[in-house]
């Protein structure tokens, strides 16, 4: 007969939460409980709708100027994507920010304290 080997439990991350679930939570767009800094490229993104919110253009337009699809434009401003650096250079040159003032900016949102609760509109 074969010996017995005992598998360790799974530890829940830093976040509380286990493993396989973790990945489902981000994915999904929920924030973990515990504050958890976001990721440099959702922060990126924040900044990056932010500009283009202010200044009242469209995805269609902000993607024709860097040269991106609509799609690969959304999917950056909401995190999904993890451009590399010539498109973040594009995307950021699309904005008329220089890649020095695209990180201050994401630098100075991750320097923010958490905030608590977010309303949304209906």
């Amino acid at each position: 007969m074969g010996e017995i080997i005992a598998f360790p439990r799974r530890m829940p991350d830093a976040a509380g939460l286990e493993p396989e679930t973790a990945g489902v939570e981000r994915e999904a767009g929920r924030a973990p409980a515990s504050g958890v800094e976001p990721l440099w490229r959702e922060t990126m993104g924040d900044v990056f709708r932010g500009i283009r919110q202010e200044r009242g253009e469209r995805l269609a337009d902000v993607a024709e100027r860097a040269g991106v699809s609509v799609q690969y434009l959304s999917e950056v401003e909401r995190g999904r994507k993890e451009p590399s650096s010539e498109m973040i250079a594009a995307i950021a040159g699309a904005h008329d920010l220089s890649l020095h003032d695209l990180t201050l900016a994401v630098a100075e949102r991750l320097a923010r304290p958490a905030s608590g609760a977010v309303l949304l509109a209906a």
